[in-house]
């Protein structure tokens, strides 16, 4: 995979991650933050393990999201260990998407924050915009269906708009 491919919509891309890495992906669920937090490198292995590929392997259900608490509690330990020092820019970038993905409101705060240290403006862009959409609806009402909640009329308005959802 390019870096092309990192963020692009593709079932062929999510089979590929979902026949590579499932089985990863339950072991590293298995492990403890402190040992998978253990040195900078495993511990954004864990991070893109658990933040990202479900979004790929279990596109559409609510398994995409089910281990985002503790790709971020795995993040808040790396970045506590100052981790994301020792690691190269598009490292960083990785082990920073859980603020990004978070619905916490102070999280997202906490995203802008690491995001700015980066110094890449569309990359903070892309922060804010995130920032911005749970500051104004408490959640990412494109995920609304997929959770089973219930959209309210200000969220369907928005989902109609472009860019309302990544």
């Amino acid at each position: 995979m390019s870096p092309a491919d990192w963020f692009t919509k593709s079932q062929a891309i999510d089979n590929l991650i979902s026949a590579r890495f499932r089985e990863i992906f339950e072991q590293v669920k298995a492990r403890t933050i402190e040992e998978l937090a253990s040195s900078p490198e495993r511990a954004l292995a864990a991070v893109i393990v658990l933040d990202q590929f479900p979004r790929n392997m279990f596109r559409d259900t609510p398994a995409a999201f089910a281990t985002d608490a503790r790709a971020l509690a795995l993040s808040a330990a790396a970045i506590g260990r100052g981790h994301d020092a020792n690691l190269d820019q598009a490292g960083r970038k990785f082990l920073y998407m859980p603020y990004q993905h978070s619905e916490d409101r102070g999280e997202q705060a906490r995203s802008i924050e690491l995001f700015a240290r980066l110094e890449e403006p569309e990359t903070l862009d892309f922060a804010i915009r995130h920032k911005e959409i749970v500051d104004r609806f408490g959640r990412f009402p494109h995920r609304n269906a997929i959770l089973g909640r219930i959209s309210t009329t200000e969220e369907l308005a928005f989902l109609e708009e472009p860019g309302s959802s990544f």
